[in-house]
């Protein structure tokens, strides 16, 4: 028997009485109690968590117990019952007990006398947890189930709720690379709406927290993917494509080039195949067009202020779509016959076409407003001084990019045949643009053996182009090791997956060739030439990368490991250094120890009053996505700066002429 107050704040302890006084188990919070007898008044007084069980011996518990905070159930449940009959037990043998020994003698007949005591907050708190888990058990069950059999990636009618339970994945997909490598169209599939992008968007669910939007961990522009992706769902295209217009001057670029960091920060892709945000992006866009949604919308008004813009690629072409928007009339200059950068000449056709994709945006801006000028190299023409431009313009953006590319001065570079990649890039699309190819006024691959020195996007697009144009062999060096197959554990989510992919040039290759043309942890040691000063050769050396005591990476080369291998045009896609310095120097702008134009990030005001800076020539190089939102961004500071200054001439005014009245009196 146990006195007054028993089991009062327990818990979490375990006990067995035969008989309590008053106020039993008042405020318990926890635990299990068990009572063999009779109680006192005032059981279960504030009890909030734990459980009792109580032999109601006279059929009067009820009388006794305070039930303001608790219910009186019947002990009906397996679980209760083991717990129960255990405890008693356990009880009996710790205490000799004769009581509880006839209680479990006959405990089949008297467990209807047993009444389980049962707060009403930890009912429901441990009914919520069971649902939870009989979710989960029914989530796991749904797994294991599709599983064992292939997803389907479309359905005539996908359903929401089931989402990427129930559909598999289907990402951008490419032309048959045995058809597409004989002409120069583009390599991605057009993605019509219909089932098969409903089925991808029902994909989408509420994962709470989506960070594909968020700046530092998916898309650098902000776009409302779980919004456009729903939309899409819905069926609701054209409040998709305003949805997508808000935050994205060119999806028809991002939807294209853009390695989609969004998916890699995809919340699904934690556990599954992310998202299809990349082609789902790219089909509101091209919908639209095909629609005729995409219509000029010239300004309403003009501010009477001016901006000139040096550089027509993604941020240039970003922050004047923007400014245009704004009412500012805008100037573009590009140095290159045709408008668009990057865009043009830097990503191939098969990329990104240059009429239908490209061209179409230019043409659409030239109707809204802005005036573009080509063949003006600024800063060396004459015929476009920069002190001019400074003088006709209330600000100037600069927005060149990042051109400078490294080098490899190793011997031989100098051997005719060894060019950097851009070199090879930007002729051979002029001159598809040009003449279909006809006018030969590019490098040409053709017969030849290609070396491809550099791993990234670029040189991606050098296999491409080469194979194309007839190599008879192409190799792919890289300097650093491959990436693992799944991320490794320094590069966690919602990080960009640093994982190894086959890109569409390794494809093409490896259907050519029969194998993946890539070769990691190889230096170039020299280029050999022939009598005639062409290149004919490299000699490379393995590498090895061992981490020192401070943590660094550095590689050291496998003695022993030197190669000849043959090669008759070397292409060289490691990367850039910066913008061109010509315009910094005669701007005098202050560059940061990267070469690049100091501009703080967020402001976009370099150190001369008036210029701005954005993109890569910012920033250094970087992914399209990132060269829209600092156009975007620089935009704005730039229409701060254009009304800060009207706003400043308007006070220097009313101050004028205050004066001027208080003169005349």
């Amino acid at each position: 028997m146990a006195a007054e107050r028993f089991s009062v704040r327990n818990s979490g302890a375990q006990a067995v009485v035969e008989g309590v006084g008053d106020h039993g188990c008042e405020y318990m919070t926890g635990g299990t109690v068990v009572v063999l007898g009779k109680t006192g008044r005032n059981f279960a007084a504030g009890m909030s968590g734990g459980i009792a069980y109580v032999l109601d011996v006279d059929g009067k518990f009820h009388t006794r117990c305070n039930l303001e905070l608790v219910d009186l159930d019947k002990v009906e449940d397996d679980e209760d019952k083991m717990t129960l009959k255990m405890m008693i037990q356990q009880h009996q043998r710790h205490t000799n007990s004769q009581l509880a020994q006839e209680v479990l003698a006959d405990f089949e007949n008297l467990l209807p006398k047993f009444i389980k005591v049962f707060p009403r907050d930890y009912k429901r708190v441990l009914a919520a947890m069971k649902d939870e888990e009989d979710a989960f058990a029914e989530l796991k069950n749904m797994a294991a189930a599709t599983s064992s059999k292939e997803k389907p990636s479309l359905v005539d009618n996908a359903v929401k709720h089931r989402g990427f339970i129930a559909y598999e994945r289907e990402g951008v997909k490419y032309r048959d690379p045995n058809v597409r490598m004989n002409d120069w169209n583009e390599v991605m599939e057009e993605s019509k709406p219909g089932p098969l992008l409903k089925t991808q968007s029902a994909r989408c669910m509420d994962c709470g927290t989506p960070f594909c939007h968020q700046e530092n961990s998916g898309c650098p522009l902000g776009n409302k993917i779980p919004e456009f992706n729903e939309l899409v769902y819905q069926n609701r295209w054209q409040e998709a494509l305003n949805r997508l217009l808000e935050t994205n001057n060119f999806p028809e670029f991002t939807g294209r080039v853009c390695p989609a960091p969004c998916e890699g920060s995809c919340v699904l892709g934690i556990i599954e195949n992310p998202v299809s945000i990349k082609s789902i992006e790219c089909s509101i866009i091209d919908k639209a067009f095909e629609e005729g949604w995409m219509v000029p919308r010239p300004p309403l008004t003009r501010t009477g202020k001016k901006v000139a813009i040096i550089g027509s690629g993604p941020a240039g072409l970003a922050a004047a779509d923007q400014l245009n928007k704004m009412g500012h009339s805008v100037t573009v200059y590009e140095r290159a016959d045709r408008i668009g950068g990057l865009m043009m000449y830097g990503v191939p056709n098969m990329k990104t076409d240059k009429i239908d994709i490209v061209q179409r945006r230019v043409d659409l801006m030239t109707k809204e407003g802005i005036n573009f000028v080509v063949n003006a190299n600024i800063g060396k023409d004459p015929s476009y001084s920069l002190d001019g431009l400074k003088e006709e313009n209330d600000a100037i953006i600069l927005a060149v990019g990042s051109t400078k590319p490294r080098d490899l001065p190793v011997p031989g570079r100098d051997l005719s045949g060894v060019h950097f990649a851009m070199e090879f890039l930007h002729a051979n699309t002029k001159s598809l643009l040009d003449s279909n190819l006809e006018d030969g006024n590019y490098i040409s691959a053709k017969g030849k053996k290609v070396v491809v020195i550099g791993g990234g996007d670029t040189g991606t697009d050098c296999i491409g182009t080469s194979i194309r144009h007839g190599c008879t062999n192409i190799v792919n060096l890289e300097l650093l090791p491959q990436p693992p197959s799944t991320r490794a554990p320094g590069n966690p989510w919602p990080q960009w997956p640093r994982v190894f992919r086959i890109d569409y040039g390794h494809q093409e290759a490896a259907t050519k060739f029969g194998k993946d043309p890539r070769t990691y942890e190889v230096l170039t040691k020299r280029f050999i030439g022939d009598d005639n000063g062409y290149v004919k050769g490299l000699e490379i050396v393995r590498v090895s990368w061992e981490k020192d005591e401070s943590g660094r990476f550095n590689f050291k080369e496998v003695e022993g490991s030197e190669e000849i291998i043959e090669a008759d045009l070397v292409f060289l896609a490691m990367g850039f250094l910066g913008p061109e310095p010509t315009l910094a120097e005669k701007l005098g702008l202050e560059c940061d120890n990267r070469s690049n134009f100091k501009a703080e990030y967020g402001r976009f005001s370099t150190t001369v009053e008036g210029v701005f800076a954005a993109g890569d020539c910012r920033r250094g190089q970087s992914l399209v996505v990132w060269a829209i939102s600092e156009g975007r961004q620089a935009a704005s500071q730039v229409d701060k700066f254009l009304s800060k200054n009207e706003d400043d001439l308007v006070d220097a005014t009313v101050g004028q002429n205050l004066n001027e009245v208080k003169h005349q009196h």
